[in-house]
C-alpha cells in the first residue's frame, strides 16, 4: 500500500508528464503549421519559369534599354535563370527580379507615354495583369514592372520591327543557333519563351486561341524542361506552334518528318464522319497496282480506328479550325515507315482488309492536272478556275463569257491575285471590304485599328449576269482576302463550305536552331468588324460534300451553283 506522500509524488510525476507531452504536441503542432504554410509559400518549378518568362518577355520590348539593344538578351536569360531555381519563395524570387532590374539601369519619365492617343485601339490582345501577380510576386515589384510600362521604350526597336506596307511584324537581331544539342536545357527554354512572347505581343488573333495562352506556357514549360529525346523535344516544339489555333502556323524539320514517316500512300483523301474517302489519286498507276478506287471508305490503318489517329494527332496538325485541320491531316493518317500498310475499307457496302503499298514521295511524283482557266457550261453558264487564272487573261476570259446568264467563279484554290481586276466587271461603285488590325509596337500587346482599300469600279455594270463564288477549307489566306473582295460585288451568292480562318499577311520566322515558323501578322475584319480568323469568309448557301457524293465522282458544290443558277435566273 503507497504511503500518502509517495501517491503525492507519483500525482507531481503524472502532472509532469502530462506537460511534457502536452509541450510536444503543441511543438509538432506549431512544426507542422510551420511547414505548411511555408510549403504553401514555396513556388512550383513551372510557375518560377512561367514567371520569368513573362518578365523576360516583357523587358524586351518595353524596357528602354532592352528593348533598344543595350544588352544582350540571351545571355542575361541565362545569368538569371539559376538564381531563379534557387529561389523558393515569392519573396526570394521576387529579389531576383528586382536586382535584375537594378543592373538595367533607371528607367526615366516618358513624357510621350502619357500622352493620350488618337488612334483606335483594339484591346482584345492585350494583357498585362499578370504583373499584378501576388501570389508570385512582391508588391514592391509590381511597382517596379508598372513603371516600366508607363515609361515604355518607344521608338526603334532591337528585336522587332514593322513590315513596310503592311504594319506585321519582322523579328530582328536574334540568334539562331543553328547546329545546338537538343540537351541543351537553356537553349530549349529560349526557344519556348521567345516563340511565346511574340505571339503573346504581335499574335492580332491570341484572344480566339482554345486555350488561353498563359496555361499554353505553364503547360510547355514541362515539356521543354524535361524531354527524354530529340524526338519528344521537337514534338513539344511542334505542339506548342500548333496551340495558336493558325493554319498559317508550321513546323516541320527532318526529325518532325520521320515520325510521321516518309512513306506515302498513293491516293489523296478527305475525311469525313470519322472515316477516310478516297478522292483522287497522286499517281493513277501506282493506285491501281493496289487497286485502290475513289469512294473506296477506309475504316483503319493498321488495326487503328481513322478517328483514332485523328484525334491522337490532332496537337500535331496546325489548323484555325477542324476544317482545315482535316485537310492538313494528310501525312497523319496513312504515312508510315514501313513501304506498306494493312487497310480496312468499305466498297459497295463490303468490308474487306488488305495490304497496300507505300511509296517516297519521290517514287509517287505527283503532277498537278492540267485543266482549263474558264469553260462555258450547260445552260450558258461561265465558269472560272480563279487558281489558274492570270492578271494577262482576265479582259479575254470576261469578254468570252459576257455573254452567260452566269459566271461561277472556283476559289478552293490559291488565286493569283486577279481579284481587284475581276471586281471592276461585277461591281458597279467602289466598296470597302475589309478592315485591318496592326501591331503597336510603341505598346506591345496592343492593336491598331486601320480601314481598308476600296475595290470595284464606280459607272455601268460591265457583266450583268449572276455571279457565284466556290469556296471550301481549302481556300486559305489570300483566297479568302479574293473571296471577301468579291463578295461586294452587285449580285453575288458564296456556296460552299468553311474556309480555312487564316487571313492576314504572314510573318515569317526562325526558331532557336534555325527552323522556321510563321503566324498571321495582322487581322482582316470584314467593314462590320466581322471575323474571318477560325470562322473562315460569310457563306449564304453552306454545302458540305458527302460520302455518296464523292462515291459517284460528283462535284456536290458545284452542282449546287449550277442549280442556284438555273432556279434564280
Amino acid at each position: 500500500m503507497l504511503s500518502y506522500a509517495s501517491s503525492i509524488g507519483c500525482t507531481r510525476n503524472v502532472t509532469t508528464n502530462a506537460k511534457m507531452k502536452h509541450t510536444i504536441l503543441l511543438f509538432l503542432s506549431i512544426l507542422i503549421c510551420f511547414k505548411t504554410a511555408h510549403a504553401h509559400n514555396s513556388l512550383s518549378e513551372t510557375e518560377k519559369l512561367a514567371a520569368t518568362a513573362k518578365i523576360w518577355d516583357f523587358l524586351k520590348y518595353y524596357h528602354p534599354h532592352v528593348a533598344s539593344g543595350k544588352f544582350k538578351w540571351d545571355d542575361e536569360l541565362f545569368k538569371v535563370l539559376p538564381k531563379v531555381k534557387a529561389a523558393s519563395t515569392k519573396e526570394e524570387l521576387s529579389q531576383v527580379y528586382i536586382a535584375w532590374l537594378d543592373n538595367l539601369g533607371r528607367v526615366k519619365a516618358c513624357k510621350n507615354c502619357k500622352q493620350e492617343s488618337s488612334l483606335e485601339y483594339f484591346d482584345r490582345n492585350f494583357d498585362l495583369s499578370w504583373i499584378k501577380e501576388n501570389q508570385v510576386f512582391t508588391a514592391e515589384l509590381t511597382e517596379r514592372l508598372k513603371h516600366v510600362e508607363q515609361n515604355r521604350h518607344q521608338g526603334k526597336k532591337y528585336y522587332v520591327s514593322a513590315g513596310k506596307k503592311i504594319g506585321n511584324i519582322e523579328v530582328t537581331n536574334e540568334i539562331n543557333y543553328k547546329g545546338f544539342s537538343w540537351n541543351d536545357e537553356n537553349l530549349r527554354l529560349l526557344t519556348l519563351f521567345r516563340y511565346w512572347n511574340i505571339v503573346e505581343y504581335f499574335f492580332p488573333y491570341k484572344y480566339q486561341m482554345d486555350t488561353n495562352w498563359d496555361e499554353v506556357l505553364s503547360n510547355m514549360i514541362p515539356k521543354f524542361l524535361h524531354p527524354k529525346t530529340e524526338l519528344e523535344y521537337q514534338l513539344a516544339i511542334l505542339e506548342l506552334v500548333v496551340s495558336i489555333d493558325d493554319s498559317h502556323a508550321g513546323y516541320y524539320n527532318d526529325t518532325i518528318a520521320a515520325y510521321f514517316g516518309h512513306y506515302w500512300m498513293p491516293a489523296h483523301f478527305k475525311l469525313i464522319d470519322k472515316r477516310a474517302i478516297i478522292t483522287g489519286f497522286y499517281n493513277d498507276f501506282l493506285a491501281r497496282v493496289d487497286d485502290i478506287r475513289i469512294g473506296d471508305i477506309i475504316t483503319r490503318v493498321d488495326g487503328q480506328e481513322v478517328e483514332g489517329i485523328f484525334s491522337q494527332k490532332e496537337k500535331y496538325i496546325s489548323g484555325s479550325n477542324i476544317s482545315r485541320k482535316k485537310l492538313n491531316a494528310f501525312h497523319s493518317i496513312f504515312n508510315g515507315s514501313s513501304d506498306s500498310v494493312q487497310i480496312e475499307f468499305i466498297r459497295n457496302n463490303q468490308t474487306a482488309t488488305k495490304t497496300i503499298k507505300r511509296y517516297l514521295l519521290d517514287e509517287l511524283n505527283p503532277k498537278a492536272k492540267e485543266a482549263e482557266k474558264f469553260k462555258i457550261l450547260k445552260g450558258n453558264i461561265g465558269y472560272v478556275d480563279m487558281g489558274r487564272l492570270e492578271l494577262k487573261d482576265v479582259e479575254g476570259i470576261m469578254e468570252a463569257l459576257k455573254g452567260t446568264k452566269a459566271i461561277i467563279f472556283d476559289i478552293r484554290n490559291h488565286p493569283k491575285g486577279t481579284f481587284r481586276s475581276v471586281a471592276n466587271y461585277i461591281s458597279s461603285k467602289r466598296n470597302d471590304f475589309y478592315k485591318v488590325i496592326y501591331p503597336d509596337l510603341g505598346y506591345p500587346g496592343k492593336f491598331i485599328w486601320r480601314n481598308g482599300d476600296q475595290i470595284g469600279q464606280s459607272g455601268d455594270l460591265k457583266y450583268k449576269g449572276k455571279v457565284v463564288l466556290l469556296v471550301n477549307e481549302r481556300a486559305q489566306s489570300h483566297a479568302e482576302f479574293t473571296i471577301m473582295g468579291l463578295q461586294t460585288g452587285d449580285n453575288v451568292t458564296t456556296i460552299g463550305s468553311q474556309t480555312s480562318g487564316a487571313d492576314g499577311n504572314v510573318s515569317v520566322f526562325e526558331l532557336v536552331g534555325g527552323h522556321k515558323t510563321a503566324i498571321t501578322g495582322i487581322g482582316i475584319f470584314y467593314p462590320d468588324n466581322t471575323e474571318t480568323q477560325r470562322k473562315g469568309v460569310k457563306i449564304d448557301i453552306e454545302v458540305k460534300p458527302t460520302v455518296q457524293g464523292i462515291i459517284e465522282g460528283k462535284d456536290e458544290v458545284l452542282e449546287k451553283a449550277i442549280e442556284f443558277v438555273n432556279t434564280n435566273t
